[in-house]
């Protein structure tokens, strides 16, 4: 992998950003953004629990869904209360995804501000929750709905794996899934390198990588695929905002409606054709990759 360090600025204007990050799809951290919320000083477990602790939460552990499993399916449930007295005891691999922590508490909306003059399109019904103990592990994907991404680490450290959209093929994405056939676990660590050997065309993929910390502001461009893990337990919520362009929109809603549906139902009727099928064609564009 070609990785090279994410830009960071404590503070940057609309202006700048726009021009140099938001508009080119670069990714950028901003570390004043979250700084004057509440939420900054605020937010933190003890707070969560006192608020959402009866209620009822998915957990995902760290192993990659395989070629039969629909996306999304949790691996266990706990309530929020539970789930974090367990994090906190140690390293504990699970995490929550997409946990809508507003619709429970719908005060901590007050709590930080839409940063609207850095982009339109903010999806206000939907702040997410992500929440993950020590050494857990979202394996690299992109977003379905190709939105941007502003992703504000309150909580821990994390480690960050950022390849714009078009490194799809170098990083063998399943077809009619957002996911990555290879396994970037503990890419971070010496041992940790993916396997070229099986997966020689990551050698050219060129990304990013950064370690978030509390109140650190992440921008995802649209379609940027991501690898997280979880140096310490510790959240973070993401702000969505829809592209502004048509075909940004109708990408995410084809992803959505259309790629998912076809993939959900053929996993169902003809999984081991489908899956060989799939393997085959991820194979077969690395390839082409390799010899570009």
């Amino acid at each position: 992998m070609q990785l090279q360090a994410v830009d960071i600025v404590d503070q940057i204007s609309p202006a700048d950003f726009k021009q140099n990050y938001y508009l080119p799809k670069k990714p950028l951290v901003i570390r004043d953004m979250a700084k004057n919320w509440p939420a900054y000083e605020k937010w933190n477990w003890d707070y969560f629990k006192t608020l959402v602790g009866d209620k009822k939460v998915g957990l995902y552990n760290n192993i990659k869904s395989d070629a039969y499993t629909p996306i999304n399916t949790a691996d266990d449930y706990k309530t929020f209360g539970e789930y974090i007295d367990m994090i906190k005891m140690g390293p504990a691999a699970w995490r929550i995804f997409l946990f809508n922590i507003f619709e429970h508490a719908p005060q901590l909306t007050k709590d930080f501000t839409w940063p609207d003059e850095f982009m339109s399109g903010f999806v206000k019904r939907f702040p997410m929750l992500f929440v993950g103990g020590e050494t857990s592990i979202t394996h690299m994907h992109f977003d379905i709905d190709m939105s941007h991404i502003l992703h504000t680490q309150f909580v821990g450290r994390k480690k960050v794996l950022l390849f714009p959209f078009e490194e799809q093929y170098k990083l063998y994405r399943k077809p009619f899934e957002v996911l990555s056939l290879a396994d970037f676990s503990n890419y971070h660590h010496h041992n940790g390198t993916p396997d070229y050997t099986q997966y020689p065309a990551l050698k050219l993929a060129n990304g990013y990588d950064i370690t978030l910390e509390h109140g650190d502001t992440l921008f995802m461009p649209a379609g940027y695929w991501h690898h997280m893990e979880y140096l310490d337990s510790g959240f973070a919520m993401s702000l969505r905002a829809m592209q502004s362009s048509v075909k940004g929109k109708l990408n995410g809603v084809w992803n959505l409606f259309g790629m998912r549906n076809i993939d959900t139902m053929m996993k169902k009727t003809a999984p081991h054709s489908w899956y060989n099928w799939k393997k085959k064609k991820i194979f077969e564009y690395a390839e082409k990759e390799l010899r570009k």
